[in-house]
């Protein structure tokens, strides 16, 4: 028997030594959890017979408060137990499966004989407190992923500890037999990247602790910045690496931060859908999930009828080149820019000291206090008091007007008319809810008089009701009013915008805009700047709950909408991960460089960290897709052959559509279970799907479509982004489909979710985005087929 082969066999020992312990605690753990769950159901069931109730007297209540309170105490107590019982379990049964995925050798000094650490997703000890496995995110683990054999150092609470690592050893671990072993100098061995890339995609995210490399490690366990900025090339596992980075300030930080105060912006819900399982996998739950179009619902879905930036880009792109697409884009960058920003600022400002607007508080046809009384209420406080102070002053002011005009309206004649219309069962609502408002004092109806005077005090506040709620949430001011302002008044907008100048095409795109809102709808470009408009003049409602926030896909975000974040969650850190090559929305156009991002915290409070290899595709693919982009070659392919992409030139649609069939099975038959169709756009997508599902088993996948799906997906482009496939097909990559600049983007993401084979199709001629060796290939005629 040969050195490795020896080693081999101690280390398979071990992995049976420490599988025998983890099934030893999951049969005492599954035990001891049946015997708490029958304590806590027959606590929950007998919680009164235990506790002694008496009101007599002051001390029978003091002794019943103690005797709940005592008997509450033991149940929560069980059933805290109950639930760090049940995640120990959870921790083990993933554990008896691999154990452990690596494993260094670490020495302090010379002196010492060096410590075997393995490492997994989970720690394990021994009764005497020694660590059989620790957890990836424990300090001493950094050193598998950021060091190399040789002298090392990590980080720990106390300070920095230094050493040598002697020995780093890397294992895939399968019930309890270890399949693949072997010693690497370099972070994370090619050999296990090899394996784990090499398999087929999932409708899941998986983790990646056992392959995170130096660079996703440093993003990981980053907590010195207010905000970090992750720039990754498509496949540089950015999206992987922030959700072991959620798992790991969960771990570090795991007595002042629970999941829920962490929150993730994704890119759509199909996207939710896709990274649910990371960390639960981790042992974590899940943090908070919401996009950016659901808080804008939140907020605004109930004035207007939101357009999302699914809608914004499929009219643009379904548009054709001319003077309207041309407005649009020039609307979408203005109102997106920072320039726009501040203009809104210096708004806000000016309406301290004039112009502000208000609606009249209507009560049955007739104004209750009138909008020019409101504005010389408004403007009657102190200049000093900030705007929105003010309004929570004009509040007050509103409530008890409504208040006084509630008496005078009691003796109105629609009053009387309405009391002699109650049937028995309002009778009884206006007595009980006088009772109520009454302290619960004995009340009757003793005289005609008095039940006349109670019953229309009861009616008029309930008629003032919604008013009352209408005022208390900020109604009465006139946002739409405000913000339209900015598009009829171009002398008002040229003072705030300053020494800029507004685009050439401001004439139409005030006429857009304006048109938009009078039908009560908001273009997706004016939907942040209203909020913030209505939020700086009504005050700003933040959430200080919320301690850490990451933001995927920041590219797709303009410089208004993460401004406006900030603003939001003042108290949160930011992790925000991007690629400007896969900026497809045109107000991801505003944001430009990522460093630029530094503005929203600072300098001294930001940090950009660059991922410039890809592992998603093959060799073959990165250097085609890479190839498309101003600053490819700054990508970096991980070294996974695999097919070279196939370009076919179809003359008919008929044509097309018999090729892709018959690409689609032969993919499946060689093995590939998830197939994407991939075309420009949400229209070509259900044409393309409604011609091909007579043929195929296929799916077409919407903004609206809450789960990714093993088989053949037929999806537009931008609803693609942060997924991945085992083979793409590029539906019609040509020039007539992606001519135009701002497409090139749009076709470069498309075609890096494919994993292991790409293949593009075009219905004439092909794209001017695809490499030049290839495009000439097809001119000289020589095209693969």
């Amino acid at each position: 028997m040969d050195k490795h082969d020896h080693e081999w066999q101690e280390e398979q020992e071990r992995v049976t030594g420490i599988t025998r312990q983890l099934s030893t605690h999951i049969r005492l753990l599954s035990e001891e959890l049946g015997l708490h769950r029958t304590d806590v159901v027959d606590m929950r069931k007998d919680f009164w017979e235990e506790v002694t109730v008496n009101f007599s007297s002051p001390d029978d209540l003091g002794e019943t408060s103690t005797s709940l309170r005592q008997q509450a105490q033991i149940l929560n107590e069980r059933e805290r137990h109950h639930l760090q019982s049940s995640k120990a379990l959870k921790k083990y049964k993933k554990l008896v499966v691999s154990p452990y995925f690596g494993r260094i050798d670490f020495s302090e000094s010379a002196d010492t004989a060096a410590e075997k650490i393995y490492l997994g997703i989970g720690s394990l000890m021994e009764d005497n407190g020694t660590f059989l496995i620790y957890d990836w995110r424990a300090p001493i683990s950094s050193l598998y992923y950021d060091g190399a054999p040789g002298p090392a150092a990590y980080d720990t609470p106390g300070g920095l500890i230094t050493g040598n690592m002697e020995l780093k050893r890397q294992f895939v671990i399968d019930n309890g037999e270890i399949e693949v072993m072997f010693d690497t100098g370099v972070t994370i061995g090619d050999e296990l990247l090899q394996q784990v890339l090499s398999h087929s995609a999932d409708d899941r995210m998986k983790s990646i602790v056992a392959t995170i490399q130096k660079e996703q490690n440093a993003v990981i366990r980053n907590d010195r910045s207010r905000m970090l900025v992750v720039q990754g090339a498509a496949g540089s596992g950015k999206t992987s690496a922030a959700l072991q980075r959620v798992a790991y300030l969960l771990y570090k930080y795991r007595e002042v931060l629970q999941a829920d105060q962490m929150l993730l912006f994704s890119p759509n819900p199909l996207f939710n859908s896709y990274v649910s399982t990371v960390l639960p996998e981790l042992g974590e739950e899940n943090m908070q999930q919401t996009t950016f179009q659901m808080y804008l619902e939140h907020r605004l879905g109930q004035e207007f009828q939101l357009e999302d930036v699914f809608n914004q880009t499929e009219s643009l792109l379904n548009a054709p080149d001319g003077p309207e697409a041309s407005i649009r884009r020039a609307g979408i960058t203005y109102k997106s820019s920072v320039s726009f920003l501040d203009v809104i600022r210096r708004y806000v400002n000016l309406l301290e000291h004039e112009g502000m607007m208000f609606k009249p508080l209507m009560f049955q046809g007739r104004a209750v206090v009138g909008k020019e009384e409101m504005e010389r209420q408004f403007y009657s406080y102190d200049p000093g008091i900030k705007l929105a102070n003010r309004i929570e002053l004009m509040t007050g002011w509103l409530l008890k007007r409504i208040a006084a005009f509630s008496i005078e309206e009691r003796t109105a004649s629609w009053v009387e008319d309405q009391i002699e219309l109650m049937d028995n069962s309002d009778y009884q609502r206006a007595y009980n809810m006088m009772r109520r408002k009454g302290g619960g004092h004995n009340e009757s109806f003793d005289d005609f008089d008095t039940e006349k005077i109670m019953l229309a005090r009861y009616i008029v506040s309930q008629r003032l009701k919604p008013l009352r709620g209408w005022t208390k949430r900020g109604r009465f001011v006139d946002v739409k009013g405000l913000y339209s302002r900015l598009f009829t008044d171009r002398e008002l907008m040229d003072s705030l915008n300053s020494s800029r100048d507004l685009p050439e095409e401001w004439d139409d795109i005030c006429d857009f805009t304006l048109a938009t809102i009078a039908g009560n709808e908001l273009a997706y470009e004016d939907a942040t700047p209203f909020l913030y408009l209505k939020e700086l003049s009504q005050g700003f409602r933040t959430n200080t709950l919320i301690r850490h926030v990451i933001v995927d896909e920041v590219q797709d975000y303009s410089p208004f909408q993460l401004e406006f974040m900030r603003r939001l969650f003042p108290r949160a850190k930011m992790t925000v991960l991007g690629d400007l090559n896969q900026a497809i929305y045109a107000q991801g156009e505003v944001l430009g460089d990522l460093a630029g991002l530094v503005s929203i915290y600072g300098a001294e409070n930001t940090e950009v960290i660059s991922l410039t290899r890809s592992y998603r595709s093959t060799y073959e693919i990165v250097e085609f897709t890479r190839a498309m982009i101003p600053g490819g070659e700054k990508i970096v392919p991980f070294n996974r052959r695999g097919e070279e992409p196939l370009l076919t030139v179809v003359d008919s649609e008929a044509d097309l559509l018999a090729s892709v069939e018959q690409d689609v099975l032969n993919l499946h038959a060689q093995g590939y279970h998830y197939v994407a169709v991939i075309c420009k756009t949400a229209e070509e997508s259900a044409r393309v799907h409604s011609e091909l599902q007579s043929r195929l088993p296929v799916r077409l996948v919407t903004k609206e479509t809450p789960n990714f799906q093993k088989g053949t997906l037929v999806l537009p482009a931008y609803l693609a982004k942060g997924v991945e496939f085992d083979a793409v097909i590029i539906y019609d990559g040509s020039a007539e489909k992606y001519g135009r600049e701002h497409e090139r983007k749009l076709f470069y993401t498309a075609c890096t979710r494919a994993m292991h084979l790409l293949h593009i199709y075009s219905l004439g001629q092909p794209n001017p985005f695809l490499p030049a060796a290839v495009r000439e290939t097809v001119s000289a005629g020589s095209l693969q087929d």
